[in-house]
């Protein structure tokens, strides 16, 4: 009944040829997740974002290879034909590890969250991966339990994760304690605090900085080498000019999770609830931050994979 060796992953698995050829020949490949073309972002800069993404991945000498589940098949490095299909078709789901085996048998279309992603990614043999924000500790979790699969996912996966810290509509600090209770270590680029998504700094202070692509990339070679099982989270905050500042952030989180809490929203739901009234109560402006901290994420993490 068991595959311990992963082998039977590959019969489920669609790797691109550009992606294919790419890891064969040891060129840097970046993941890219699909949740922001189906559930993170409204159209058309959902689908706008996607292609930018990859386009900057590509300009920094890196191969993006963006995943997603199409028609039952797990795809590595999908096409723009299947970015469309994932941005405007009916019923796709919303996919983490635990939703894999589903989607694959009822030959569904899905998008990869940050925890599939990296699962996925780590079996095709990308060790890189670009995303907005991890998912982390909700507000309120002593007593929901309601914390997010990126955490375990990065506990037991070796794949680097470059992001603006974690969603800051989550409490930060009980995600960095569980970050840090399961080993997964967190290197601030250029910042000597964690990154709180749409703003620089949430006020936490983070023990790993480094200020170079080539520095992450070493720290990279070693966990490897090492054979260490979990992964590691590159904080990358987002640019200066793009940056909500953490007190407007805080007024409307607070706000946006007690309407949550009201309507009784809660588990899947939950963070594009929080999102969706960020966008909101900041006009707009929450979204293009959305936009340029992905962006930004994304071109550090192709130089750390060119370095």
């Amino acid at each position: 009944m068991t595959d311990a060796s992963g082998a039977g992953f590959h019969r489920h698995i669609d790797i691109a040829p550009h992606v294919r050829d790419a890891l064969r020949a040891g060129r840097p490949v970046v993941a890219l997740e699909t949740t922001i073309v189906s559930h993170g972002m409204p159209a058309p800069v959902n689908l706008d974002t996607a292609r930018a993404v990859e386009a900057i991945v590509s300009a920094a000498g890196a191969v993006p290879a963006t995943i997603g589940v199409i028609g039952g098949r797990i795809t590595i490095g999908i096409t723009d034909d299947e970015l469309q299909l994932l941005a405007t078709a009916d019923g796709v789901l919303k996919l983490n590890r635990a939703d894999l085996p589903y989607a694959v048998a009822a030959r569904r279309h899905g998008s990869t969250t940050v925890a599939a992603t990296i699962f996925c990614a780590h079996r095709a043999g990308i060790a890189i991966f670009a995303t907005g924000g991890i998912g982390g500790v909700h507000r309120g979790a002593e007593t929901s339990f309601d914390v997010s699969a990126d955490i375990e996912e990065l506990a037991r996966t070796p794949v680097a994760v470059v992001c603006a810290g974690a969603k800051a509509i989550l409490d930060l600090p009980k995600t960095l304690e569980a970050l840090e209770t399961r080993g997964i270590a967190v290197i601030g680029y250029r910042t000597d605090e964690f990154p709180a998504f749409w703003s620089r700094s949430s006020a936490l202070p983070i023990h790993l900085r480094l200020d170079t692509p080539a520095e992450i990339a070493a720290v990279l070679r070693v966990h490897r080498e090492l054979g260490a099982t979990g992964g590691i989270v590159i904080a990358n905050p987002i640019p200066v000019a793009e940056e909500i500042t953490p007190d407007v952030v805080a007024r409307h989180v607070a706000d946006a999770a007690a309407a949550a809490n009201a309507s009784g929203i809660s588990g899947k739901a939950l963070t594009p609830f929080l999102l969706d009234a960020m966008l909101t109560a900041t006009e707009g402006r929450s979204l293009a931050a959305n936009v340029a901290l992905i962006k930004n994420n994304a071109r550090l993490a192709a130089e750390i994979a060119v370095a």
